[in-house]
C-alpha cells in the first residue's frame, strides 16, 4: 500500500464532497439562518453516533460566536431530558441517512410542540427530513471509507455547514470583538482580547520615572534600583519628555564624553515610542516585535501624555501572551 497516495485520496474525496456542497447551496440555508435568528430560546443540536460528536462541536461553535446553543443527546432525551426543552427553542438535527430510530422518535415528540426543526442530512427523502421544517441537503454521495460505511466525508461536510451557519449568524448579529471576548475569558484567546496594557504594566511605586532636572548620577541609581533596563524622563507635570535605556547609557560610556558632566537630556531619547494604558496588551507586544529594532521595554502614557507606567516584555510573557 502506498500510504501517501491513500492519504491524498482520502483528502481528495473529502474536498470533492465539500465542493459538491458548495455547488448546491440552496435557499434552505438562508431560511435556516433566519429561523435561528428568530429563535427566542436556545438551539438544541442533536444527533446519534458520529453525527452526535459533530453536533457537540457545532453547538460549542454556536455558543462561542454568540448563538445560545446546547448539545442534546437524543437517547437520553427520550428518558427525561426532554423536559429542558421549551416551545421557544429550536432543534438542529444531524444525521446522514436520516433514519435513526432514536433521533426520529425524539423529533416526532418535539414536532407536536410546534418547535421548529432544521435537519442536516444527505437524504432529503428520509423520515428525519419529513419531520423537519427546513432540510439542509449535504449532498454527500461517497464516504472516504473504502467500504463507504465509516462517517468521514459526511461528518466533514456537516462540520463545515455548522461553521458556516455559526459564522453567518455571528456576522448577522454583529458580534464584536468585545462580545467574543466575553465568551472566551479564559485561555490565551481571552488574554489577548481582554488584557490591556494597564493590567500588566509597572505602575505607581514600580514605575521607573525621574525628573528631567535630576542628575545623571541620580538617574543611574534609579535605573539600577528598578531593574527594568530603562527609565522615563518627565517634566514638572509628569508628562513624558524622554526615555533612557541601558543602550543609551552604554553608548555614552563607550564615548570619551565625561558622563557625570552631562545632563539627562544629553543621554535620553527625546521622542521614544510609547503605548497608551488602554491599548490591548497583545497590541503592545506586537508593537515591540514589529519595530525595525525590537525592544523589550516601552513607556506607557495616558491620553494627556503623562508617564503612567512602563511595560516590559517579561511582563507580557508572564501574563501568558
Amino acid at each position: 500500500m502506498n500510504v501517501i497516495a491513500e492519504i491524498e485520496n482520502v483528502i481528495d474525496i473529502e474536498i470533492a464532497a465539500l465542493q459538491s456542497l458548495r455547488q448546491n447551496i440552496t435557499d434552505d440555508f438562508r431560511r435556516a439562518v433566519e429561523m435561528i435568528q428568530r429563535c427566542e430560546g436556545q438551539v438544541f443540536v442533536t444527533g446519534i453516533g458520529k453525527s452526535g460528536l459533530i453536533g457537540q462541536k457545532i453547538a460549542a461553535t454556536f455558543r462561542s460566536t454568540g448563538t445560545p446553543a446546547v448539545f442534546f443527546q437524543a437517547a437520553e432525551a427520550l428518558h427525561g431530558d426532554i423536559g429542558i426543552v421549551r416551545p421557544e427553542d429550536l432543534v438542529l438535527a444531524i444525521g446522514k441517512t436520516g433514519e435513526s430510530s432514536e433521533l426520529n422518535t425524539l423529533l416526532r415528540v418535539l414536532k407536536k410542540t410546534g418547535m421548529p426543526i432544521i435537519a442536516m442530512t444527505s437524504a432529503p427523502g428520509s423520515a428525519m427530513a419529513g419531520l423537519s421544517d427546513v432540510v439542509l441537503d449535504l449532498k454527500v454521495q461517497k464516504e472516504a471509507c473504502p467500504l463507504n460505511l465509516a462517517p468521514t466525508s459526511s461528518t466533514t461536510v456537516a462540520l463545515a455547514v455548522g461553521d458556516a451557519l455559526a459564522i453567518t449568524l455571528m456576522k448577522g448579529n454583529e458580534i464584536s470583538e468585545a462580545d467574543f471576548a466575553r465568551h472566551h475569558p479564559g485561555g490565551q484567546i481571552g488574554r489577548r482580547l481582554l488584557l490591556t496594557v494597564e493590567d500588566v504594566m509597572r505602575k505607581g511605586d514600580e514605575n521607573p520615572i525621574i525628573g528631567e532636572d535630576a542628575t545623571i548620577k541620580e538617574m543611574l541609581i534609579e535605573m539600577t534600583a528598578f531593574r527594568v533596563g530603562a527609565i522615563s524622563v518627565v517634566d514638572a507635570g509628569e508628562s513624558l519628555v524622554g526615555l533612557v535605556t541601558d543602550y543609551d547609557v552604554r553608548r555614552v560610556l563607550e564615548s570619551d564624553r565625561p558622563v557625570f558632566h552631562l545632563s539627562i537630556s544629553d543621554v535620553m531619547n527625546d521622542s521614544p515610542e510609547t503605548v497608551e494604558q488602554d491599548m490591548k496588551a497583545a497590541s503592545a507586544l506586537e508593537k515591540m516585535r514589529a519595530r525595525t529594532k525590537p525592544t523589550a521595554v516601552l513607556p506607557v502614557v495616558d491620553h494627556e501624555g503623562k508617564a503612567v507606567g512602563m511595560i516590559h516584555l517579561h511582563d507580557l510573557i508572564a501574563a501568558g501572551l
